[in-house]
């Protein structure tokens, strides 16, 4: 199968995903297969909240779109562009997937097939529906690639390169475990946000979609902010009260309700507006309906502080003080070429 051909089958999927949004759902009968899929992908998307109570419709929405706007022709010739991909005896390679945010591993899918190769497939029990339903699609689309997906319940075996995501703790088990093969481990890394003070009320209310969206279980989520020494949080808090309604979802109030008495029961000082909790803390990772802050003085000083921790970071929301920062509001929408844990698995998979 040409590149060409794969690429056409990925942008029938993203024609196929734009059909489907919150508040708009509309069947486009020139979309191929629609007969078939449309009507059973609208069910699996309403039951997705009782396999996941994480994956409400607001959410899975979200990430539908966010494919659908890039699985398009011209994204997949943007990024593939950079690389010579030849036909070749396909490897098989394993995917152990994440399951925090909805579809969060179909990158590492679309990447192996893209590439020619063949993907064993092991999903997390928490999102177990979505993804095989769009290969179950594009195979629809293109019946050779049956050959290419598999999925797993039990031991993966006979594989040539793997990539998994998890937990430091389980990363350290991956590395373990497959040390004989190629292999890419994904760890835990979070994202923050470098604060100036001049920041406009529509960039601060943009970081709340940053920090809300996807209830910040995802490693894009800004779960830090790096603030002046003397900093006002009240432009902050006024900004992001558009997303007061979080807190009536019963798994985040519950959170907040569990961190919030936590925090207070070890005498920490917190600032709170009834739906985030901020506290002074120079770790990364805070826990969900919580975001850590740390003063600086010197934003040279933090720009090498960062550096020095990049491996830890997935993006730093910032204007263009910081090199290589996202957009306030941008980072639940990377781009085909923005990998995770910014390694390129494009190249990985070609080198295999």
């Amino acid at each position: 199968m040409t590149l060409e051909t794969k690429k056409s089958v990925f942008v029938e999927l993203g024609k196929f995903l734009s059909q489907f949004s919150e508040n708009n759902t509309l069947k486009n009968p020139a979309v191929l297969h629609n007969e078939t899929f449309f009507d059973a992908f609208v069910d699996l998307i309403k039951l997705s909240q009782s396999h996941n109570g994480w994956y409400t419709p607001e959410n899975v929405y979200f990430s539908i779109q966010s494919w659908a706007e890039a699985l398009t022709e011209e994204n997949l010739n943007q990024w593939l562009s950079s690389y010579t991909i030849p036909i070749q005896e396909p490897k098989k390679v394993a995917l152990i997937l994440a399951g925090n945010i909805p579809l969060v591993g179909f990158h590492d899918f679309l990447s192996v097939l893209i590439t020619g190769n063949t993907v064993l497939v092991k999903t997390s029990s928490n999102d177990q529906h979505l993804l095989p339903f769009l290969a179950k699609y594009i195979i629809a689309v293109q019946p050779e690639l049956a050959h290419n997906i598999t999925f797993v319940e039990g031991k993966l075996e006979n594989f040539d390169a793997v990539i998994a995501t998890g937990s430091n703790n389980t990363a350290r088990y991956f590395e373990y475990y497959f040390k004989d093969k190629p292999s890419i481990i994904r760890k835990s890394r979070n994202s923050v946000a470098v604060l100036t003070g001049n920041e406009t009320k529509e960039q601060l209310t943009a970081l709340g979609e940053d920090i809300f969206r996807y209830f910040g279980l995802g490693c894009r989520n800004v779960s830090k902010l790096f603030v002046p020494k003397g900093y006002s949080f009240v432009p902050f808090f006024e900004a992001i009260f558009a997303y007061q309604d979080v807190i009536h979802y019963e798994k985040y109030a519950n959170n907040y309700d569990y961190n919030k008495a936590v925090f207070l029961m070890s005498n920490f000082k917190l600032l709170d507006n009834g739906f985030l909790t901020l506290k002074e803390d120079q770790s990364h990772a805070s826990p969900i309906s919580s975001v850590f802050y740390e003063f600086y003085e010197d934003i040279n000083k933090l720009k090498t502080r960062l550096e020095s921790e990049s491996e830890l970071l997935q993006c730093i929301v910032a204007d263009e003080t910081i090199e290589n920062s996202v957009d306030f509001g941008e980072t639940q929408n990377p781009r085909l070429w923005n990998y995770a844990d910014n390694t390129d698995t494009i190249s990985f998979l070609l080198t295999i």
